[in-house]
């Protein structure tokens, strides 16, 4: 699915996500407060061990790696956990996948009751019922809370970068509180810059970002690569970009799912702009990526690849929810056909009214074949050579396969850590949210991707340019060359970050060490 900035993206669509959100709240028999919880138990199990809540809002791109979180803290760090999620349509194919895999990791797993929302107005906008979703969840989540901390000792409270409301319940409770960043720290720095640059600004007044922002560590933005929701101050989303910034300060800390190696610039400058920030400190705990044994291993496309030379294959995928038009769909295909290389594609429904994001948008049917919008004799020529799968592959052992050469990708941050992991350079082709950022840091910070421009003012990336970038990775073209030196480097900087006395590890267990410390003290009062 998706990753970070669920909500500034979705901003753009119609209220037809809150609709079938609705329609599912009027099938679904409306909790109320107290009423039992589904739970991967019929109660969160009893432990000795400090007891870490972990709340996951709406979308898979936030659940995936905050289900690896809270593995790696009961299986490596001594502590016991809980992951909350919410009873939405958000990602309805991901969540029982993720939270069965959890079901012999010692994690358990609550889903609060669903909430009344019919009193919002069909048109409202998707951030807008997210907090409510989460906002209206809270006396759910405070009893789940107290009803932990009457078997174990409650830890920490950790909400990802949605779930900013739930944070006075740590202060209630009188644990600590700390915000799971489940993309880098560029766009958490990217957030912090906004909401300092508008402190002290008069009510209801906000000030545009520069048009180019130089954030620590080098990263170098213009303002057509921020995040969604950050480009103008005049967009009700900016209003609530700063709002949500705002209450991150009430937090201890950010849980980051990415490592050192992943933002290259001068430590020290880095050190010392966290240091004088009004946010909490930044722990890069990744990367966070889901393990391939949760994945289905039976696929025809990966059978194919068994069949193909090492190192041969340019995979392509925009995640489930990036949609190409119809003119880049034929564009793309044409420029693959020219490369003259191997290639897996999967292949997801074109868009038709120039928006890259197609996620509950509700103009397509299950029984829609996006294989059908191809140009015409495409499948029939590239036979044998390459291979287009419909919607969906099992991705990490995909990328994990030794035919995968190249990937061209959306840039999500779950994606480009999977890329990372398994030492797959990319070639950068974002779409929405805060991809863009993600591929000027990946192209030219990381130096772990290629990025083709676009040779049109609507965005459009000709055949030519395609072709030239899968041939300049593939041939070993001198930038190509340098770039699979550098996937290659970083697959092994993040294996180390992730083992024992590696920076991830150390980040993780520091923090791991404040929590059980801080309920020790709270067991002796």
């Amino acid at each position: 699915m998706f990753f970070f900035f669920l909500g500034w993206v979705l901003i753009r669509l119609s209220g037809q996500l809150f609709v079938q959100m609705r329609e599912h709240q009027k099938k679904a028999s409306i909790t109320h407060i107290g009423a039992p919880m589904e739970s991967s138990a019929s109660k969160v199990a009893a432990s000795p061990r400090p007891h870490v809540v972990l709340v996951a809002s709406p979308g898979a791109g936030h659940l995936i790696p905050m289900a690896e979180l809270a593995r790696r803290l009961v299986a490596h760090h001594g502590l016991a956990a809980t992951l909350v999620t919410f009873t939405d349509l958000s990602a309805p194919n991901a969540h029982p996948t993720v939270l069965s895999s959890l079901s012999a990791t010692q994690v358990s797993t609550v889903a609060l009751p669903a909430v009344p929302l019919d009193d919002l107005p069909a048109d409202a906008r998707i951030e807008t019922v997210l907090w409510e979703l989460i906002g209206r969840s809270i006396p759910h989540l405070r009893a789940l809370l107290r009803d932990i901390s009457s078997t174990a000792s409650l830890a920490a409270l950790v909400p990802d970068l949605f779930g900013s409301p739930v944070l006075p319940l740590a202060a209630e409770l009188g644990v600590p509180a700390y915000v799971f960043f489940p993309s880098n720290t560029t766009a958490l720095a990217l957030m912090r810059s906004t909401v300092e640059l508008n402190d002290g600004a008069a009510s209801g007044e906000y000030r545009d970002l520069p048009d180019v922002l130089r954030l620590p560590g080098g990263v170098l933005l213009r303002r057509e690569d921020y995040a969604d929701g950050f480009q103008n101050s005049k967009e009700p989303a900016y209003a609530r970009l700063i709002e949500e910034g705002r209450r991150y300060r009430a937090a201890d800390g950010f849980l980051v799912n990415t490592f050192d190696e992943m933002e290259l610039g001068n430590p020290e400058e880095i050190k010392q702009a966290v240091e004088q920030s009004t946010f909490p400190p930044v722990y890069p705990v990744g990367p966070l990526i889901r393990p391939s044994s949760d994945e289905d291993g039976a696929s025809a496309c990966l059978e194919w690849l068994d069949s193909q030379p090492t190192g041969s294959v340019v995979f392509l995928s925009f995640g489930s929810a990036g949609a190409l038009s119809v003119e880049q769909t034929a564009e793309l295909a044409d420029g693959l056909e020219d490369s003259g290389h191997r290639f897996l594609w999967v292949v997801r429904m074109p868009s038709l009214d120039a928006i890259n994001f197609a996620l509950f948008t509700g103009h397509r049917s299950d029984r829609d074949d996006p294989l059908a919008w191809l140009p015409e004799g495409f499948v029939e020529r590239t036979s044998g050579r390459g291979l287009a799968v419909a919607a969906w592959v099992p991705q990490v052992r995909v990328l994990s396969h030794p035919a995968t050469a190249a990937f061209v990708s959306h840039c999500g941050w779950n994606s480009t850590l999977e890329s990372v992991a398994s030492g797959v350079p990319m070639v950068a082709w974002p779409l929405y949210a805060e991809q863009s950022m993600n591929a000027v840091l990946l192209s030219e910070n990381v130096g772990v991707a290629l990025r083709p421009r676009a040779t049109r003012a609507d965005g459009l990336i000709a055949r030519e340019a395609i072709a030239a970038a899968v041939r300049e990775l593939m041939d070993g073209g001198e930038k190509g060359r340098a770039v699979r030196l550098r996937a290659g480097e970083l697959q092994q900087a993040a294996v180390r970050a992730c083992a024992p006395e590696g920076s991830s590890w150390q980040m993780l267990q520091e923090v791991a060490g404040k929590w059980k410390a801080a309920a020790l003290g709270r067991q002796k009062q």
